[in-house]
């Protein structure tokens, strides 16, 4: 019998059948070559019961073939941006151990990537920090010009090469390297802990660098091989980890505030 991995959460707004939906939908690209995840056995509001991933040394080739796998999973792409996993649905998002994950629960009119990251993801946690008194209006206005930036389109860039260029990608977001976890299957790595929904696919390769993971470049080399990476991608990553920073300066403080407002005032 395989060995399960048991997670609860008491926090009265988490519903952790939807971090089960959000590994179904992400491991439905594991046929066509993506990345397995730790696959939900059962799940309730408050317990989440997965097969247990067993963990291998991360080792250059274990990289290269996750690298290679995420980009498949990319590909498996989602309806419209800010899109939840199949199968879940929720006004205002999903939220697992006390963290919301922002969703538009029904497809939009046309909405270019940027609109949504900026409506959908920077201002609502800048309106947050600001209403708390962390920021004033200094801050509040640095960020509302650089929303203004986004909603015009100005950042706006093509998917990998898997995908359309205005295809939103099904993304894991909240991949930083814990959440891929190295393992001895074929595509080297696990997906575990997802905050899935359709975004671009650089913003879980912003992540990865935001925290760094073993054998960085190899995963983004191996995935650029195998889904060409827009021209510019390496001037967004800073753009593309606003929405984790910004997040780490409501959970952690003025720690994460410096490099926040340099990237804010980079791209504003």
């Amino acid at each position: 019998m395989a060995e399960m991995f048991e997670k609860r959460d008491r926090d009265p707004r988490s519903d952790l059948r939807c971090e089960a939906a959000a590994l179904a939908w992400l491991g439905e690209a594991t046929a066509n070559g993506g990345l397995p995840v730790a696959r939900p056995l059962e799940a309730t509001r408050d317990r989440l019961v997965e097969q247990r991933v067993s963990s291998a040394p991360a080792t250059a080739a274990r990289a290269e073939a996750a690298g290679r796998a995420l980009a498949r999973t990319h590909a498996a792409a989602a309806p419209y941006w800010g899109a939840p996993p199949a199968n879940w649905s929720g006004a205002e998002g999903y939220w697992i151990s006390g963290q919301l994950t922002p969703i538009v629960p029904e497809q939009p009119a046309p909405e270019p990537w940027g609109a949504c990251y900026a409506r959908v993801h920077i201002m609502p946690q800048v309106r947050e920090l600001v209403d708390a008194r962390v920021w004033g209006t200094r801050e509040a206005a640095l960020f509302a010009k650089l929303c203004d930036r986004l909603t015009a389109g100005d950042f706006d860039a093509p998917q990998p090469g898997l995908l359309q260029p205005a295809q939103p990608a099904r993304i894991h977001g909240d991949l930083w390297a814990g959440n891929l976890l190295f393992s001895d299957v074929p595509q080297g790595a696990v997906l575990i802990d997802p905050m899935a929904r359709g975004g671009h696919a650089e913003e879980d390769l912003a992540m990865l660098q935001l925290f760094g993971a073993p054998h960085l470049d190899r995963i983004i080399a191996a995935y650029d091989e195998v889904s060409p990476l827009g021209p510019g991608w390496r001037d967004r990553v800073p753009l593309m980890q606003l929405q984790p920073l910004l997040l780490h300066c409501r959970l952690f403080g003025s720690g994460h505030f410096g490099q926040t407002l340099a990237v804010a005032r980079r791209f504003a």
